[in-house]
């Protein structure tokens, strides 16, 4: 995990790769983003919610985690299901997840900047 901060750390994630859950359901040719709705609102406010585009979606190092270090998922860390995006800086990876959306745009969510923290400045892309 590393973090925009600066710091990271290193952890076993255990999920279902998220291409897998994508094949299942099947994605319209006009959808370009995934968008990650979560149970939380950041400080009480704004509903938390992050994006990725199909093409990191379907990266296989891109899972939904339920586990971390051999053991259930702790509710610090995201349960019931977070987001794992091993090639994106820590706050891509939505915790709380609870519904995926399939997008052409981010007009409709939020600010339309394709996150919660996107939405306060931060850039869409954060590839490491």
């Amino acid at each position: 995990h590393d973090c925009v901060e600066g710091w990271s750390c290193i952890g076993q994630w255990t999920g279902v790769p998220l291409g897998d859950v994508l094949d299942r359901v099947g994605v319209r040719d006009t959808a370009r983003f995934v968008v990650f709705h979560c149970a939380d609102r950041y400080g009480g406010g704004d509903p938390y919610y992050e994006s990725l585009d199909l093409r990191e979606a379907y990266h296989p190092q891109t899972l939904l985690a339920y586990d971390l270090n051999g053991d259930a998922l702790p509710i610090a860390n995201g349960a019931p299901l977070r987001l794992r995006a091993e090639r994106q800086l820590g706050y891509k990876m939505a915790k709380y997840v609870m519904r995926l959306e399939l997008v052409e745009s981010f007009d409709h969510i939020g600010r339309g900047r394709g996150g919660f923290w996107e939405d306060r400045g931060y850039n869409w892309w954060a590839g490491i």
